[in-house]
């Protein structure tokens, strides 16, 4: 009976109930609508349960065999946090595709599958062994692809299966020999028993076995340069692209997240996803701004978002990594399903007035006020909860330097009083929001992974290169009103609205395969 009202049982559930839909693949099943909605809201009272569960009684875990083929489902602080992200945007966006989909030919078969996916998830986040995480792994993708393949007559979309199909399967291998190296260095696939024999170091194997797990990490987050196959995803359905955010296009975040004190212990993989994860941020940022299409933009955004979080796990903020999955996957799902109003609500707005363009000392001046602010509002948390890391920080800084052009615009020679006030709020409102959300990310989660490492050579070296890095792209932003004239300024311009044509040389790759196909 406990085993029922625990949510190690949702996928179950959901699995139960997709079942049952796909014995009504046409158009308007009867029923089948209220059914997956029920079971989706099921699944969601159940995450629910679990939190509550583990604030009173800590984790639990339910186990079947032993060795490498061990089979286990963990309820701890980070897998019934993500399961309950995951049941409740898996919800949502159930509800919302029985009117989205209401009427199509297709409508049972897609709520079948669309519950099937939801289920795997569930399974690759509540993961305790590395079976099951290999498993969770390779469920999502066969699931995702049978939704991207929901129109299957259309080209682009059987284009975009193929792409997801080809670098996520590349990922399901990296990952699968990872648990097998890993396996064969500490003699256990349970992935609690492999956090605790990390402290003491790591052998040959094990540093295979983490690369490879950054790799799976950086082709499942759609990082540079095989991102494409995320941009070309919107040829699914809405719901599809929302459910994206549901633990899929962020599960290789919450796979290192889940192994961090594997990969911690390793310097080159966190160099590794400092440098991935932090091009991928600038890269996706510039390329999403280019962006004419609502949903486009928002894949683009994604790309971003996903580096970011790459950066935030290579500097050991794990905490907040954590935190950014859960806020980003709240936001761009909503994001989705709510981009077809956004183009009626960007038509409505009026024609904004003159924009105010600051000059090179505005600049300056704003990033000088920018920071100072930071400091001292760092300093007040410092004197309040204690002093933070030389990456937290650096991690604070960088998103200071992503509303600086803000302050350099309420600078300008043009600007009203008022405008330089509030952009002088935002600021530093911005710097007190950031440590507030350290502290409850640190609250929440901070017991369940590891410090940070301290700072040495490397670990300086990188920040330094991460906060010159982000600092140029801010002031380069900041001044773009001056130089966006310049016919170099639209070369560019399009270079970037083509992603620097990356996409293209994946297409020539794929070329040579025989787009997917209905299944």
């Amino acid at each position: 009976m406990e085993m029922l009202l625990s949510p190690l049982a949702a996928p179950l559930a959901l699995i139960a109930a997709a079942a049952m839909a796909a014995r009504h693949p046409g158009r308007r099943p009867p029923g089948i609508p209220r059914l997956a909605e029920g079971a989706a809201a099921l699944a969601l009272a159940l995450g629910v349960i679990g939190v509550i569960r583990v604030i009173a009684h800590g984790p639990a875990e339910v186990v079947a065999g032993s060795g490498g083929l061990l089979l286990a489902l963990r309820l701890d602080a980070l897998s019934a946090t993500m399961a309950l992200l995951v049941a409740f945007v898996g919800w949502i966006v159930v509800r919302y595709a029985r009117r989205y989909l209401d009427g199509e030919a297709r409508e049972g078969a897609f709520h079948a599958l669309m519950l099937a996916t939801l289920a795997a998830v569930l399974v690759l986040v509540l993961a305790g062994s590395l079976a099951v995480l290999a498993v969770g792994f390779v469920a999502v993708g066969l699931g995702l692809r049978r939704l991207l393949l929901f129109y299957p007559d259309r080209p682009e979309a059987r284009r975009a299966a193929t792409k997801f199909a080809l670098v996520w399967g590349a990922g399901d291998v990296a990952v699968i020999a990872a648990a097998v190296l890993l396996w064969q260095a500490f003699g256990t696939a349970d992935l609690a028993a492999l956090a605790v024999t990390a402290g003491a170091g790591l052998p040959g194997a094990a540093q295979g076995a983490v690369a490879l797990l950054v790799l799976a990490a950086a082709l499942k987050t759609a990082a540079f340069p095989l991102h494409g196959w995320l941009t070309e995803v919107m040829e699914a359905p809405t719901p599809v692209s929302a459910l994206l955010h549901a633990g899929i296009v962020n599960a290789g975040g919450f796979v290192l997240i889940r192994t961090a004190d594997l990969v911690q212990a390793s310097p080159g993989a966190m160099a590794a996803l400092v440098m991935i994860g932090g091009f991928t941020a600038l890269f996706g940022a510039a390329v999403m701004l280019t962006q004419s299409a609502v949903k486009t933009a928002l894949a683009w955004s994604t790309v971003a978002q996903m580096g970011f979080m790459l950066l935030q796990c290579g500097l050991g903020l794990w905490a907040l990594a954590l935190l950014h999955i859960v806020a980003h996957s709240l936001y761009k799902a909503h994001a989705f399903l709510a981009s077809g109003g956004a183009v009626q609500a960007v038509a409505a707005v009026h024609r904004p007035g003159p924009v105010a363009v600051p000059g090179l000392a505005a600049v300056a001046r704003a990033f000088l006020i920018a920071v100072v602010l930071y400091g001292a509002v760092a300093a007040g948390f410092a004197a309040l909860a204690g002093p933070k890391s030389p990456q937290a920080l650096a991690l604070g800084a960088i998103l200071v330097f992503g509303v600086a052009y803000l302050v350099a615009q309420g600078l300008a020679d043009a600007a009203p009083r008022a405008l330089t006030q509030r952009t002088a709020a935002i600021s530093a409102g911005t710097a007190v929001a950031y440590f507030t959300l350290h502290l409850i990310a640190g609250a929440l989660w901070g017991a369940h992974v590891p410090a940070v490492p301290t700072a040495g050579p490397l670990e300086w070296a990188l920040i330094v290169l991460a906060l010159v890095s982000f600092a140029l792209v801010a002031v380069a932003q900041a001044l773009f009103a001056l130089w966006s004239h310049h016919p170099a300024a639209a070369g560019l311009r399009v270079h970037l609205a083509n992603g620097l044509y990356l996409n293209a040389l994946l297409d020539r790759l794929i070329g040579g395969f025989r787009t997917a196909g209905p299944l």
